[in-house]
C-alpha cells in the first residue's frame, strides 16, 4: 500500500468506510444522525463557528466508530472464541465511542440553548 497514488489510497479508505457502514448497524445510525444534524444546521442557519464545531464533532464520532469497528474485527479474527482480555479491549473501545457521542450531544444541546437565548 505504500508509495501508491493518492487516489488509490483514498479508494482503499472509501472502501473501508463502505464496508464498515454495510456491516455495522451503529455506524449506519451515526451516519443517519450526522445527515439529520447537517440538515438541521442549514435550517437553523448557524454561525460558522457552530458549523465548524459540529462538523468536527461529527467527524470525530464517525472516526471513533470506525476505529471501534476495526478493533472489533481484528479482535474477533485474532481470538474468535471468548477471551476476557479481548472483551476488555472491545468494551474500552466502545466506551470511547460512548464518551465522544455523549460529548457531541452536550455540544448539540449547548448549540440549541445558544439559539434560544439569542
Amino acid at each position: 500500500m505504500k508509495n501508491q497514488h493518492l487516489f488509490q489510497r483514498m479508494g482503499y479508505a472509501i472502501n473501508g468506510i463502505h464496508m464498515a457502514v454495510k456491516s455495522e448497524k451503529s455506524l449506519r445510525f451515526q451516519f443517519i444522525v450526522a445527515i439529520l444534524v447537517v440538515c438541521g444546521m442549514f435550517i437553523l442557519k448557524l454561525s460558522f463557528i457552530w458549523i465548524a464545531l459540529i462538523v468536527l464533532v461529527i467527524a470525530v464520532v464517525i472516526a471513533a466508530e470506525l476505529f471501534n469497528t476495526a478493533l472489533e474485527r481484528l479482535s474477533d479474527h485474532v481470538q474468535p472464541n471468548y477471551h476476557e482480555q479481548i472483551k476488555y479491549v472491545k468494551d474500552v473501545a466502545a466506551g470511547a465511542v460512548l464518551v465522544i457521542s455523549m460529548a457531541s450531544m452536550v455540544i448539540g444541546l449547548l448549540m440549541l440553548l445558544s439559539l434560544i437565548n439569542s
